[in-house]
């Protein structure tokens, strides 16, 4: 035992063990009065660098700050020449505590913090978690409600393959891809923002429906910017697809099939990559999912290749359901009709275009002074969700993204977790990348879209 040992183990007031027994196995831990405190060290990666400390092998970190990997996600590359030999994912660097977070807040509160997980699809975790929320509640949002969820959530879809293509390409050393793929992506901004007031993290799906309805404007705009996909989305098959260079990085690589894909739990593209037609939106149909025509895209190739045509079929199967919601629309709420779970949504905003005007405020205030007491009381403390757990899972641009909601009787979650598709799909970056070139981890990495914020959450 060295020294340093001795001193760790004097420190913590745990006795030392022999190797090899059972409790050596576990990290040691010292008491506190808030219970035992466990001290984890990386021990394993002193022997990934004692394995390579022969001349033909060496160990290269790519990220958490670099310029070809998503995000703060680190590699760890053990190489032998411009062979990768094996790959390490190393995550962490985004932790936000978002799950945690949201236990000491409302069932409504809740909403904001999950929306910042997945950036690039914030709708898409609104969406699941409220779901979960009005499964334990017993409830269903208005139809109205359900067809816009599905409008905003199919914008958002299209927003997040575009950025795939966006950073995969920069990755990749084609700006041009890099370029276009953000000029479309601000068209997508510009009209959530229409719709819902911000341009990311919006907030607007909430238990019950929606925190609003459309604006007067919204078939105009939302049919022009179909318009305008219609007419871009072609110029990406012109520059990429025909593209000898473009073709070449991507095909052959980041193979993984579709029993390994089942073995890690990867699902999303990556998953129909290998030619599986798992997606939750016809499998298991939520939102009025199941009255939309739309095709699931596939291929058998199951590398980087089949997943850019994946995710850009995707976003034109996205516009046609899009059109179908513009269709089906009808009048009617956005929000259920029960005032003990509405979340007070009819807001008029006052002539400086910011809080409520008077008169809105003058009308809560002059029904009676119960009603004043109930919407002071539904807006600080929330509402009480029955006792019970679900697990409601949706289709991600990722894949499938499941809430896990535990309450006890209160107006707080006592546990929120989540089945977050960047975090499980990280997990094939070995079996993509071990035995290729160091460069066609890039394309891996690009091909999966990992977003950390939700990886790390």
């Amino acid at each position: 035992m060295t020294s340093s040992e001795q001193i760790a183990g004097k420190s913590t007031g745990t006795d030392t063990t022999p190797e090899g027994s059972d409790s050596a196995r576990y990290a040691e831990h010292r008491e506190t009065t808030e219970g035992p405190v466990y001290t984890v060290s990386g021990g394993d990666w002193d022997d990934v660098l004692s394995d390579a400390t022969h001349d033909e092998r060496m160990v290269i970190n790519m990220g958490p700050q670099h310029p070809s990997t998503h995000g703060v996600l680190r590699l760890v590359l053990e190489m032998e020449g411009e062979t990768v030999t094996q790959l390490r994912s190393v995550i962490g660097y985004l932790h936000t505590g978002i799950e945690k977070n949201c236990e000491y807040r409302t069932w409504t509160q809740g909403v904001t913090f999950v929306t910042r997980m997945d950036y690039l699809a914030p709708l898409s975790n609104e969406m699941a978690y409220c779901l979960a929320v009005e499964k334990l509640l017993g409830i269903e949002a208005p139809r109205r409600a359900q067809l816009l969820r599905v409008l905003l959530l199919e914008i958002n879809r299209i927003g997040s393959h575009l950025v795939y293509i966006a950073t995969g390409g920069m990755e990749l050393g084609a700006t041009t891809a890099m370029t276009l793929g953000f000029r479309e992506r601000e068209e997508v901004l510009h009209l959530l923002e229409h719709l819902t007031g911000l341009r990311m993290n919006h907030a607007f799906i909430r238990p019950g429906g929606l925190a609003q309805d459309m604006p007067d404007d919204f078939h105009e705009k939302v049919t022009e910017f179909c318009k305008v996909m219609d007419k871009r989305l072609p110029l990406y098959d012109k520059l990429f697809t025909g593209q000898p260079i473009w073709r070449n990085r991507l095909k052959g690589v980041g193979y993984l099939p579709v029993d390994a894909c089942l073995a890690l739990g990867v699902t999303g593209p990556v998953l129909r990559s290998a030619g599986l037609p798992w997606d939750l939106r016809k499998v298991e149909p939520y939102s009025c999912y199941d009255e939309f025509e739309f095709d699931v895209p596939t291929s058998t190739e199951a590398d980087c290749w089949a997943r850019y045509l994946i995710r850009v079929e995707e976003m034109h199967q996205s516009l046609r359901i899009i059109r179908q919601v513009l269709d089906k629309l009808e009048p009617g709420p956005v929000m259920v009709e029960d005032k003990k779970i509405a979340w007070p949504a009819q807001l008029s905003v006052s002539s400086d275009g910011m809080g409520n005007s008077l008169e809105h405020v003058r009308k809560i205030m002059g029904q009676s002074m119960e009603s004043l007491i109930h919407h002071f009381k539904l807006v600080t403390e929330g509402f009480s969700v029955p006792p019970g757990q679900v697990y409601v899972p949706v289709e991600s641009p990722r894949g499938e993204l499941g809430y896990h909601l535990v309450s006890d009787g209160g107006t707080r979650p006592l546990r929120v977790h989540v089945r977050e598709p960047s975090f499980v799909n990280l997990q094939s970056m070995p079996a993509m990348s071990e035995g290729g070139l160091v460069a066609d981890v890039i394309a891996a990495v690009a091909s999966i879209d990992p977003v950390m914020g939700g990886v790390d959450r």
